[in-house]
């Protein structure tokens, strides 16, 4: 197994992190720090968190996020079991929503916002490949609070990129990128703050 560990400099410049099979450009400091800490206090005290119970190998189990799916096309949205029930987008992610529509030259009409609350939770090895994304998806990914290590493994080569994605980064996942790569957030002992992550994407009914 190849393991590429990319370093990046604080710059907005983007940064291509998939080597072949789909796209994940990674826009380091694309929020400024006055706004992302105006949009992570924002979010983290009027978003009505859930905390729902997946399905793992035939188990349920909770999830370690707090979560809420949001959707102005009224969708829901299902996945490892779970069905989650759309709230409307506020004011910060529609605003956030608007800029990542300019960067990753997509439309965006859902988010699934997720809580990691300290090192202990994160998010296994997935792909967003669920039929109500799409076949070849645009996903566009905010991180605001603290930095965490974000993983992508090939599904057939097994190479795995790892990065730290910092508060204020974007990052636009495209073409392939969640059929032939999975990604993780791993948990980690080491303390660590909050995290925010929005995943913005453009959904329909199936």
């Amino acid at each position: 197994m190849f393991v590429v560990m990319v370093t990046l400099y604080l710059s907005s410049e983007p940064q291509e992190l998939l080597p072949f099979d789909g796209s994940a450009v990674l826009y380091n400091l694309f929020f400024n720090e006055d706004f992302t800490r105006e949009a992570f206090e924002f979010l983290l005290q009027n978003t009505p968190w859930e905390q729902p119970e997946i399905v793992m190998f035939g188990k349920k189990h909770k999830q370690s996020c707090l979560s809420t799916w949001h959707s102005d096309a009224g969708v829901n949205y299902v996945y490892s079991g779970v069905e989650r029930v759309a709230h409307p987008m506020n004011k910060i992610l529609s605003e956030i929503r608007r800029r990542c529509e300019v960067a990753a030259n997509s439309k965006f009409n859902s988010v699934l916002v997720n809580l990691y609350r300290d090192g202990s939770a994160g998010m296994g090895w997935h792909s967003d490949n669920e039929a109500i994304n799409g076949r070849e998806p645009t996903i566009a990914s905010v991180s605001l609070g603290a930095t965490r290590r974000f993983d992508l493994r090939h599904r057939e080569t097994k190479q795995t990129v790892k990065v730290d994605l910092e508060d204020g980064s974007l990052l636009v996942m495209s073409g392939l990128s969640q059929q032939c790569w999975v990604h993780q957030i791993a948990k980690t002992a080491k303390p660590v703050g909050p995290r925010i992550n929005l995943t913005f994407r453009l959904v329909q009914s199936v």
